[in-house]
């Protein structure tokens, strides 16, 4: 590494150190000129990808993208109208009659395998898989399939779905799987019991933290679990990543004073999504490592406090591989698809 290169390196280190201008609109102002970012549009012709929570914010900027870039892209959401919207909009806007949609909530684990079946008919592989629905929800509400649906939406759905369309990921190989977290996550340690709150111990923020956190450590471990069953890293590349502080439409309804009070520094949709569409399109970095964390087209540790870093143990992971496991209905030692 060069003496400028480490001198940017520093730079960027002690950027993420501040939080506040490295989340804001400041970090990819200062990044993009520092790391002299390509900002030509990704070729994805011939390549599939899924995108879940595409009709609105950051996911509805990354489906303009990829969709732009010739993708074979399918939208996942939960409301019809809207999703089937989404998609012809898509299809008018960027010229590219290859967008579909798919209709399920990620809190029905019977409407995550029934998309998964449709997808696994009309395709024989998958590109990317990108997680990006999530919301932050103020009331305790139990989903479909009997589970409180912050943890079934963002946690549980989208390993049931990444477990149900693995081989078509394989297929691919290299496939992408790529799920949109949260820099909240840093707040709350790894808690297997803390993802089911009961009514009363509920708080929104907290929980949509908490699922955010246990995104990010499946992140890590999805790659160990698949290299101990025979599938070589490279064959499928786990990243996680968060959008900084986005002026979006879930952020101002579900943060409404925080939005107003950092309003002037809040990045654009585009800003927040650039790193996922990066990360499923680029074919340098993105293939190169797997169960990384990021933010701004770099790796980011996925600790900043002691507390947290003290509860991630491997116990506690190894509890929260098998509680995706129990509560989605799908284990991947009893899967078959790589015999």
């Amino acid at each position: 590494m060069s003496l400028t290169q480490m001198l940017k390196r520093g730079a960027d280190t002690l950027l993420e150190a501040t939080v506040v201008p490295s989340f804001t609109r400041v970090g990819p102002f200062v990044r993009r000129r520092m790391f002299d970012w390509a900002d030509g549009e990704p070729d994805l012709i011939g390549r599939v990808v899924m995108l879940t929570g595409a009709t609105s914010g950051l996911g509805r900027v990354a489906a303009t993208e990829i969709a732009a870039a010739g993708a074979t892209l399918v939208i996942v959401g939960r409301d019809e109208s809207r999703t089937s919207a989404t998609a012809a909009e898509l299809r008018s806007e960027t010229g590219n009659p290859s967008v579909t949609h798919l209709l399920a909530d990620l809190a029905d684990f019977d409407a995550v395998r029934s998309i998964a079946e449709q997808f696994r008919q009309s395709h024989d592989r998958l590109d990317a898989l990108v997680h990006n629905a999530g919301a932050l929800l103020a009331d305790h509400t139990v989903g479909p399939s009997g589970v409180e649906v912050t943890a079934a939406s963002q946690v549980a759905g989208p390993f049931l779905l990444t477990g149900l369309l693995l081989d078509r990921l394989v297929a691919a190989s290299p496939g992408r799987v790529i799920t949109m977290s949260s820099g909240g996550m840093y707040t709350q340690p790894l808690s297997v019991d803390g993802l089911e709150p009961s009514a009363d111990d509920y708080r929104g923020t907290v929980a949509y933290a908490r699922a955010k956190r246990a995104q990010v450590t499946l992140n890590e471990m999805w790659p160990v679990e698949l290299e101990a069953l025979g599938v070589p890293r490279e064959r499928v590349v786990f990243h996680a990543m968060h959008p900084g502080w986005a002026d979006t439409p879930g952020v101002r309804a579900s943060l409404p004073t925080f939005a107003k009070v950092v309003g002037p520094l809040l990045r654009t949709p585009e800003e927040g999504a650039d790193t996922l569409v990066w990360l499923a399109a680029d074919d340098g970095e993105p293939l190169d490592t797997t169960g990384a964390f990021w933010l701004d087209r770099e790796r980011r540790p996925i600790h900043r406090l002691r507390s947290t870093r003290r509860s991630d143990t491997p116990e506690r992971r190894r509890r929260l591989w098998q509680w995706a496991q129990r509560t989605s209905g799908w284990s991947l030692a009893e899967d078959a698809l790589f015999s």
